[in-house]
């Protein structure tokens, strides 16, 4: 999993590659990345899945911690651009029902500010 980011207005867009999967390798994990941006005062947080190719079991755990430690902070965090089978996944999982899912970016970003 590579990870970069940008930034708009206050909004951290997060652009996600690879696996989001158990790693053999002591690799920081999706979760305590999101942890680092918390504590660095972060609260606005857009995790762009365009480039995602693969989420297993590990990865939905890690997208939901996620989305709680955010929210215990009074934050919001919110996806873009997942892939179809992705969906699926999040769908079966019931995380749509707690997440905010975008496909537009931009629609992702205004979203922010009508809350």
């Amino acid at each position: 999993m590579v990870i970069n980011t940008r930034e708009k207005n206050d909004i951290l867009i997060v652009d996600v590659e690879g696996e989001i999967r158990r790693s053999d390798i002591t690799d920081v994990t999706l979760h305590q990345w999101i942890k680092e941006q918390l504590e660095r005062g972060k609260r606005k947080i857009l995790l762009n899945f365009e480039k995602v190719e693969f989420i297993d079991s590990f990865g939905v755990g890690e997208i939901l911690a996620s989305y709680i430690s955010t929210n215990n902070l009074g934050g919001k965090l919110k996806l873009v651009k997942i892939s179809k089978k992705l969906f699926l996944i999040f769908q079966v999982t019931m995380l749509t029902k707690v997440l905010e899912i975008f496909d537009d970016e931009q629609v992702a970003l205004e979203s922010f500010f009508r809350e």
